[in-house]
Parts: C-alpha cells; structure tokens; sequence
C-alpha cells in the first residue's frame, strides 16, 4: 500500500463508518479497484484507521465522555449487550456469512427497509430528540436491532438508526446515539484484532499508517458534522435510494 492508497482508503472509512450505508461494502469495492491485497499490514491499515474514526467520535462528542454522563453509558451499555453476545458466540457463523452476494443483497434489503420506515415514519411531540433520555426499555430494542449488522453488508449504523427510530427517537436523536454506540462497539471489535494481529504491526510502514490515520479521523469527524446538518432539512430516503444502487451495482460488477 502506498501514500495515495492510504488517503483513498482513509477517505472511505471515515465517511462511510457513521453513515447508513455500510463501509464493509465500500472498503470492498474500492480496495478492489485499487487493487489492494488482504495481507497482514492491510489487516493492521484498517484496524488502525477504525480507531481513528472511534476518535473522531470522542472529538465530537467529548462532553459526553464524562463521570457526570454514567446514566447515558449505562444504556449504551445495554445496548452493545446483544451484538457483544451474539457476535461472541457465534463468530465462526457469521464470518462464513461473508460473500459478495450477501453483501449486495443485505446492500439492497437494507434501502428496501429505509425506504419503508421513512414512509411511515411520522415524528410526534413525545418523541425522544435528546440520547440522554432514551429510556433502557428503548436502548435495549436499540441493542437488537443492531445485531443485525452481524450481516455482512448490512451497516451497523444503519441498524441502530432504524431501530431507534422504530423505537421513538427523532432522526438526529437516532443518528446521535448510533454514533455513541459505535465507541463500545469499535472498541471492542478493534481492541480484539489489535489483540489478535499485534505481530502484524511489526514491519509496518508508518508512514502509510499515520496519513490513513490522520485522514479517517478528519473525514469521520466532519462526516458526523455534516450528517446531522443534512438530518436537519431531509429524511433517510436519499440514503435508501443510493443502498439499492449501490447493491445493484456490486452484483453486476461482481
């Protein structure tokens, strides 16, 4: 992997990470087109540049990150709960789970879903529009609807949004406590594989490193910006829309 490889690909995991539209798929696709090989300083790549969009959470939520906030951690515990479980127990599942097909289809499915929620999707007065309130009755739903992202190509965040907004939350509501989750989440998932290929970091070119680094922890923390401006004037549809094109598009290619 060289320089321009490592913007390319930080460039893709920090703007697609929070958003609704899956970076399994993209990270595919445009690895591919890069021509890139799963070797181990690719593998020690994304584990790196995933910790820089857990920052890049942190950055922009920091007053959240606060003993004073336990009440609103303890829900999000709650919520990371179904996915650590079943994520745990059944690893071996859902890793041959992966495929391309699968990937495009869950792609597809998942704008199928967005696009169904968001017509009937009508925002009332009671309607949670703060992460602080959201009950632990509502995190827990929160919690199993994301366990659906255990499905290659489904997109955690998309998951979780979708389940919060089945649940009563406001879309910025919704997008804000799926950008929260994501810390246990990606902590648990990177602390793992950072575990698992330490030795993989070894001969690895820092340099390459460092600028996917710097660069997926500036596009996620300006995408999580721009995401709850655009989530300000318009809905989910536009996201639905461009799922199913882009599923379309890796079954056709692929």
């Amino acid at each position: 992997m060289d320089i321009f490889q490592s913007i390319i690909m930080g460039i893709v995991e920090g703007f697609t990470e929070f958003l609704p539209i899956s970076s399994t798929g993209h990270m595919i696709i445009v690895g591919d087109w890069l021509g890139l090989e799963q070797n181990h300083f690719v593998k020690a790549y994304e584990i790196i540049i995933q910790f820089a969009a857990i920052l890049a959470v942190v950055l922009n939520y920091k007053e959240k990150f606060s003993p004073k906030k336990i009440n609103l951690w303890m829900k999000l515990a709650v919520a990371f709960v179904p996915l650590g479980a079943v994520g745990f127990l059944f690893a071996k599942q859902i890793k041959a789970l992966f495929s391309i097909e699968i990937v495009a289809l869950m792609f597809i499915i998942g704008g199928v879903i967005f696009l169904a929620v968001e017509k009937f999707y009508k925002p009332k007065e009671h309607f949670v529009d703060d992460v602080e309130k959201v009950s632990y009755k509502q995190a827990l739903w929160i919690g199993i609807a994301q366990v659906f992202a255990l499905i290659p190509g489904t997109s955690r965040a998309g998951a979780s949004i979708i389940g919060a907004m089945l649940v009563g939350l406001t879309r910025k509501a919704s997008a804000e406590f799926s950008f929260l989750l994501a810390f246990p989440v990606m902590c648990a998932t990177t602390g793992y594989d950072i575990v698992k290929h330490h030795s993989e970091f070894s001969d690895s070119n820092w340099l390459v490193l460092g600028v996917g680094f710097v660069v997926s922890f500036a596009v996620a923390y300006l995408t999580i910006k721009l995401f709850l401006k655009f989530l300000e004037n318009f809905t989910f549809v536009a996201f639905g829309v461009y799922r199913i094109l882009f599923g379309a598009l890796l079954l056709w290619v692929y």
